[in-house]
């Protein structure tokens, strides 16, 4: 049973796991737009919103920790460019649009995740 067992494994270990979540989040800062498949898009969509609201706080401790979860050129992209732009907006920074193409090799369902306009 997985009674309070939230998150997906995607098939990876714990520190795989993270370094490939990050790297996900690193890539959606950067472009502010990413294809990639349903399940992986759901998950990084919390993540991402989270990260958002700790970057709207606009001060020195909320920087400190975006260093720590994410490379330095996209938490400073995500506290000094994305953040502000949402200062209004109480939520919902991220959308997902399902896409009608699978994946190729193996039919995943596909989705694009980009920020709110």
């Amino acid at each position: 049973m997985r009674h309070l067992k939230k998150g997906r494994k995607f098939g990876r270990k714990k520190g795989q796991r993270k370094a490939f979540l990050k790297s996900l989040l690193n890539s959606l800062i950067l472009n502010e737009k990413i294809v990639t498949t349903t399940a992986r898009a759901k998950t990084l969509k919390s993540q991402a919103e989270k990260l958002v609201t700790l970057a709207k706080k606009q001060n020195l401790s909320s920087l400190r920790i975006l260093l720590s979860k994410l490379p330095k050129k996209s938490a400073q992209k995500l506290y000094y460019e994305i953040a502000p732009r949402f200062l209004e907006r109480r939520g919902g920074y991220l959308t997902i649009t399902h896409l009608a193409k699978k994946r190729k090799g193996d039919g995943a369902q596909m989705s694009k995740v980009e920020f709110v306009a």
